[in-house]
């Protein structure tokens, strides 16, 4: 008998974001931007994770200005609020149990998205020293008398 978890699997249920995993980054996140993109306004979700959300316009009022409260947005601009919401929500729903807790008290998708990208793939400097030691165990790899390769 197969579980309830099995038979969304195999149903294809796509109510929640793939899991990030570390040990396949790359893979994980094109079918994160994929399921994104699949959602309703996902393009607008796209963008708020690559370039940060809408800046809420501002309104003078008695000589204060005041950053404009959600009903008093147009349309559009409710659309783009909303749209950031989601791609918050999204990425950490996809989150691993151990990164989640690092990141989920920021509010903004891009700053979360920007500090997972760097928990799962590290940086640039991290990304070359691991290439460095991979070459670096190929050039060591030597054949042993009478071991067979497969």
């Amino acid at each position: 008998m197969t579980t309830l978890a099995e038979f969304m699997i195999i149903a294809g249920a796509d109510n929640r974001p793939p899991m990030l995993d570390k040990t396949m980054y790359d893979s994980r996140k094109s079918r994160m931007e994929l399921y994104t993109e699949n959602r309703e306004n996902g393009r607008m979700i796209v963008n708020s994770v690559k370039n940060g959300p809408l800046f809420l316009p501002t309104v003078e009022e008695n000589g204060k200005t005041r950053k404009k409260k959600y009903e008093e947005l147009s349309a559009s601009e409710k659309l783009q609020a909303d749209c950031d919401l989601k791609a918050t929500n999204i990425i950490l729903q996809g989150l691993p149990p151990d990164k989640y807790t690092i990141v989920n008290h920021h509010k903004v998708a891009k700053e979360i998205w920007d500090r997972v990208k760097l928990l799962m793939q590290g940086t640039s400097l991290s990304l070359q020293e691991r290439e460095c030691k991979l070459y670096e165990k190929f050039d060591k790899f030597t054949h042993v008398k009478g071991e067979t390769l497969y």
